[in-house]
């Protein structure tokens, strides 16, 4: 009919896109010289892992430590091989190899920049003892470090530490094992057992290759 228009089509909003927001990955770093691994750093790395909804802890071998007696540790390779045999049976432990593959003294700044620029949707936790808490004040670029995005300092509570310090650190209390690498490392050189002390893998490699008896 004359003056009526006749609508062919409908036209209709565009729906609105959704907006998807990538949560980012939350990954423990526990660096060391782990000369050699033993239970004690296995179960701090799983309670921070729990404690902190964490989607995994990544070992982190050091080539040549800073802060440690480099005579006193075994060859890269039988640290990285001892680790491998600690954590495999554990889904959510994995082995980061960037200090490794670097070669030379290791520094945490260095490699946590090298790690976040790499991985930049990753918000990275670096796992300390308490006692280590103690010395950050000393750490090569330690401003520089906690300013760094994405970085987080975990601190695990030891007894005889101070466990307080002005830098921003995330504090976690674990229960106490009161033995260290150095400890498993003289007993072996005395012949007492480490059984319970490191996995039975661990053991087994260090008798298989003589370890620590010099």
């Amino acid at each position: 009919m004359q003056g009526h228009r006749v609508l062919t089509g409908v036209r209709t909003q565009p729906a609105p896109q959704e907006t998807k927001f990538k949560r980012a990955k939350r990954v423990g770093i526990y660096g060391g010289t782990f000369n050699p691994i033993h239970n004690a750093h296995l179960l701090i790395a799983e309670q921070v892992y729990a404690n902190l909804c964490l989607d995994r802890v990544d070992f982190m071998p050091d080539a040549i430590p800073p802060h440690v007696d480099r005579k006193e540790a075994v060859a890269a390779d039988l640290r990285l091989q001892m680790l491998e045999l600690a954590i495999k049976n554990n889904p959510h432990f994995r082995i980061e190899k960037a200090e490794l593959n670097r070669g030379g003294v290791s520094y945490t700044y260095d490699t946590m920049k090298q790690l976040i620029e790499q991985h930049p949707d990753t918000d990275y936790y670096f796992i300390i003892g308490g006692d280590m808490v103690d010395y950050l004040p000393t750490w090569h670029r330690i401003d520089e470090l906690v300013r760094l995005p994405r970085f987080h300092f975990v601190a695990v509570r030891r007894q005889g530490a101070q466990n307080m310090t002005k830098y921003p650190v995330i504090w976690i209390d674990v229960p106490t094992v009161a033995f260290s690498s150095t400890d498993i490392r003289r007993r072996v050189q005395q012949g007492t057992t480490i059984r319970y002390m490191v996995p039975q893998a661990v053991a087994d490699f260090i008798k298989e290759h003589q370890l620590y008896h010099d």
